[in-house]
């Protein structure tokens, strides 16, 4: 259950300008009926229905929205992660060779990550009214904006948190959404690229399904650990992803650069050898089948 525009419910200033509202009985602005509406809603909808969860529309630092009421939260399950969703549209928006001076903009997000409990969301708001499409605002020809929407998803699904794609996103649908009109289904006819697009996200759904590693610790600071996140001049980011037990591990290497990056090196915690468990430039996804051979072996280099 979906809780849209929360802030506007939290702050009694909220869209109204001085001398149309009056302050709380502590002198703030936060609104204590609604905070108190807002905990006991999602105290009885958690507790009489197993399974459910509750998910805030927060655009703002309001803190502990999905903490638990008694630690002084909102008790929401999960909380729309805005910035790393503007951060990394902007991001992804500037021209590879330029992305080196945006660089922050993609690592930004694990700064406040353990606060909330996050939902990574591709909404709605961000395809419509002359926005455009998640295709529409990736740079380049049309083999580049493709491969950036796949570098756009598999950054969201192997991320902390929990993805939210909005309806035609998995289509790669070059217009922006309507209500007017339906989804551009043709789109995904077989052999086009929309198709292609379709299939990564398929991919990436049965990975995340498959690899605990990539959902079972989102919020513990265990379950992520950056491999370098300062490589801003080759514009290439690197993670491992780690399951609750430890003994699984995702290696995670993106290049937001404007060129392949033959040869390049990431540190990993074990030796032996790294299989390939996807790889956006493949030709089945419409890429330039460029990658490691279905996987690597790790070298021992000194520290």
């Amino acid at each position: 259950m979906r809780v849209d525009a929360v802030a506007s419910m939290l702050y009694l200033d909220y869209s109204r300008k001085e001398g149309e509202w009056l302050p709380n009985e502590h002198g703030g602005r936060g609104n204590l009926e609604a905070i108190a509406f807002l905990q006991h809603v999602n105290h009885h909808v958690l507790a009489r229905h197993p399974g459910v969860v509750t998910i805030a529309e927060e655009s703002t630092d309001w803190p502990k929205v999905s903490r638990p009421p008694g630690d002084g939260g909102l008790g929401f399950s999960f909380k729309w992660n805005m910035g790393w969703m503007h951060d990394n549209l902007d991001f992804l928006r500037e021209e590879p060779a330029h992305r080196k001076r945006h660089f922050d903009k993609a690592v930004f997000g694990m700064l406040y990550h353990y606060n909330e409990n996050f939902v990574l969301p591709l909404s709605h708001d961000e395809v419509v009214h002359l926005k455009r499409s998640l295709l529409g605002k990736m740079p380049g020809d049309d083999q580049q904006r493709l491969a950036n929407l796949r570098l756009l998803l598999g950054y969201q699904w192997t991320f902390p948190g929990k993805q939210l794609l909005f309806m035609g996103g998995e289509l790669g649908q070059a217009d922006e959404w309507s209500e007017d009109r339906q989804l551009d289904w043709p789109a995904a006819d077989e052999e086009s690229p929309g198709r292609r697009i379709q299939s990564w996200v398929r991919d990436l759904n049965r990975l995340y399904r498959d690899e605990p590693a990539l959902w079972e610790a989102d919020f513990d600071e265990a379950g992520f650990q950056w491999v370098n996140c300062n490589d801003r001049d080759a514009s290439v980011l690197s993670f491992l992803r780690w399951a609750k037990s430890g003994a699984r591990m995702l290696l995670v290497v993106i290049n937001f650069g404007p060129v392949p990056r033959s040869g390049y090196r990431v540190g990993v915690p074990v030796p032996g050898p790294w299989e390939e468990q996807l790889n956006s430039d493949a030709a089945a996804y419409g890429g330039g089948s460029l990658g490691n051979g279905g996987g690597r072996e790790s070298e021992r280099q000194p520290a």
